[in-house]
């Protein structure tokens, strides 16, 4: 089985080629550009590739630009448009990463294309694969891979789905590879700037000042575009009150942001849209834990499923700052059954 490593230089790509050759397999690099990389990765591109030829690794570098601006950008910007706070790292996985890089790499004669991800796979009697949470809790990245196939899944290959992040550091560390990986970031990788400035700098979204308004009705201030806000954010709201005031919402018919407590932001539901179901579509209600956003734990919640692609989530308890635009998950125990996009 020949294998083709996605590598960007980080510190989990490149102990995942290490295990991968370390164990035999016929395995080849791809780093792929997507037209927003800094002068320093462009530096650093040439020292990982130096490293890979001392290790008698092939190493094919694709830009594919044009799909990252058209399937991730143009999306992000899209939702920020529509008042809705996007996640383009679930995109960018299931369209960049495991879509159009998994057709190039499978054209380069791999069987599968293998990533730093914490998440595993695992392949059942009938021949249909699932997915699960890495062993690491903490750095479980199955919420990033939720919106793949079942057919993506079946040439996905994850070899740290079963490591914590403590002992891939370490790994790295002992076998020399500290000094040639990047540091990792938590920012979106192609933005290095205020993400309203970014916004506006694109030219899709002009700004539009419009009013403060309180749940109740009272307008209390003028904000200078729906763009610069999140449900939930506090920051950058600067009206004086009687109480902190947070974003309930964006009204994007009359251009009026919505603030109150932070008790306003409690939601017992949400509707989830465009699903993708990695099992079978459940055909009648059923008890998921769902992950509202990465950095949120999943909590139980009973799924109703209304049309093809759509559902009603049912939260046990309220839930706060559901944001429209966000990804929802939904879990089995371990296996991630499917994903969507919160609906306003």
């Amino acid at each position: 089985m020949k294998i083709a490593v996605a590598v960007s230089g980080g510190v989990d790509s490149m102990v995942s080629l290490h295990l991968l050759k370390a164990a035999g397999h016929d395995i080849f690099a791809i780093h792929f550009l997507t037209g927003y990389e800094k002068s320093e990765n462009i530096s650093h591109l040439k020292l990982l590739a130096s490293h890979l030829k001392h290790l008698k690794i092939e190493m094919i570098t694709v830009d594919i630009s044009q799909a990252f601006q058209s399937k991730v950008v143009d999306y992000f910007i899209s939702s920020y448009a529509k008042g809705q706070t996007p996640n383009p790292c679930v995109i960018c996985n299931a369209k960049i990463k495991f879509g159009v890089l998994r057709e190039l790499a499978l054209k380069q004669g791999a069987d599968c294309l293998a990533t730093g991800h914490y998440a595993q796979t695992e392949k059942q009697s009938d021949g249909n694969y699932l997915l699960k949470r890495g062993i690491d809790l903490k750095k479980d990245q199955s919420y990033f891979l939720s919106m793949l196939s079942e057919k993506q899944l079946s040439t996905a290959v994850f070899p740290l789905g079963k490591w914590l992040k403590k002992d891939v550091v370490g790994y790295a560390s002992k076998n020399g590879l500290s000094s040639i990986v990047q540091p990792e970031s938590q920012e979106v990788c192609f933005i290095h700037e205020r993400y309203p400035d970014f916004l506006i700098r694109s030219g899709c979204i002009k700004r539009s000042p419009g009013s403060i308004v309180t749940v109740s009705g009272q307008i209390i201030g003028q904000h200078n575009g729906l763009h610069e806000f999140t449900v939930g954010q506090r920051r950058g709201i600067n009206c004086p009150g009687p109480y902190p005031y947070y974003v309930v919402r964006l009204e994007q018919s009359t251009n009026k942001l919505i603030v109150g407590k932070k008790s306003d932001l409690l939601s017992e539901n949400c509707q989830v849209c465009d699903i993708n179901w990695i099992k079978e579509r459940p055909d009648k209600p059923c008890l998921v834990d769902v992950r509202i956003r990465y950095k949120s734990p999943a909590v139980p919640a009973e799924l109703y499923p209304t049309h093809t692609n759509q559902a009603t989530l049912y939260f046990n308890s309220q839930q706060s700052a559901v944001t429209p635009g966000q990804i929802a998950v939904f879990y089995n125990g371990d296996v991630v059954i499917g994903a969507g996009r919160i609906g306003v």
